[in-house]
């Protein structure tokens, strides 16, 4: 049996709460966070994309750091997002996260243009010598690098990289990285793939809609990456049934998509601050309706 790391398992990229007036609701988020943990979800990746961290200023992002590490009880991840457009800017939100207590990190590569390998791979050097352990995040789709598995091999041979959250949607690069970087961790990116990640061995799952339905979510990553094949015809049901939803997770408007979600279920969603806006109608309406039927199939925790 893999050894529970604290990267591994299902860790929640936590939405963000807001007040009417936009500012962040710190109480809210703290008492998100313990409600995650109570329902069986193994950590928080706090500013991710999933938790705006973009729009925040820099003491916000700070605070949102600390109040997951404060609102965690024992056993529960806290890996900070410490994406930012270069090195410099990602070891200082990585020494911000030890300081806070957080017990990894998860970075992006450089996105402030497309960087070559070289570059990456100072990147996340740079980050290293900070000494906490570095998820890394690949998501093409949003930014400019691609961390194609010859790269994510050379970086955790480097001794930077102790698993990746791979987003870009293609369950096959997971056995290419393995082949080249077999000790290193795979950490499901993408809620729409949990099935087939999971299935190529993931050993954890940085996940956007336990935000909204953890048990359920919690549920399925255990079917699916148990190794037992008893329990994948019951994985394989809740992945139908939930794939519709899980989906959004994917789209350019998975921040509101989540968030609305997480409204229908009775969670503090809300609004997102500009450049997100409101969604429009018949955006909203499949979502809603996505929803509403996975909580009518049962899936409403």
């Amino acid at each position: 049996m893999t050894e529970q790391k604290p990267w591994h398992g299902v860790i929640v990229a936590t939405a963000l709460p807001f007040t009417d007036d936009l500012s962040v609701d710190y109480d809210a988020y703290a008492e998100h966070v313990a409600w995650l943990a109570e329902n069986g979800c193994d950590g928080v990746a706090p500013n991710g994309s999933l938790g705006e961290y973009q729009n925040l200023t820099e003491a916000e992002r700070a605070q949102v750091v600390k109040t997951a590490v404060e609102a965690a009880p024992e056993g529960f991840t806290v890996m900070a997002g410490v994406g930012a457009y270069g090195a410099l800017q990602s070891a200082h939100w990585a020494e911000q996260a030890a300081e806070a207590g957080a017990q990894c990190v998860m970075l992006l590569p450089p996105n402030t243009y497309r960087a070559n390998h070289e570059q990456v791979k100072h990147h996340y050097a740079t980050v290293g010598k900070v000494g906490l352990p570095i998820v890394g995040y690949n998501n093409p789709i949003d930014t400019k690098v691609d961390l194609v598995p010859e790269l994510i091999a050379d970086i955790h041979a480097a001794g930077n990289m102790v698993g990746v959250k791979e987003f870009s949607g293609d369950p096959r690069r997971i056995y290419e990285i393995k082949e080249l970087a077999p000790e290193i961790d795979i950490i499901i990116g993408t809620d729409d793939t949990v099935l087939e990640v999971g299935l190529a061995g993931a050993v954890g799952w940085v996940s956007g809609y336990p935000n909204a339905i953890p048990q359920s979510c919690v549920e399925l990553y255990r079917l699916c990456t148990s190794g037992d094949y008893a329990d994948l015809e019951r994985g394989q049901q809740i992945y139908r049934d939930l794939h519709s939803l899980l989906r959004w997770d994917s789209k350019t408007q998975f921040v509101e998509a989540i968030k609305l979600s997480m409204d229908i279920v009775g969670r503090k969603g809300g609004a997102s601050r500009p450049p997100r806006l409101a969604l429009p109608q018949d955006v909203a309406d499949r979502i809603v309706a996505d929803t509403r039927a996975a909580i009518a199939n049962g899936y409403d925790r």
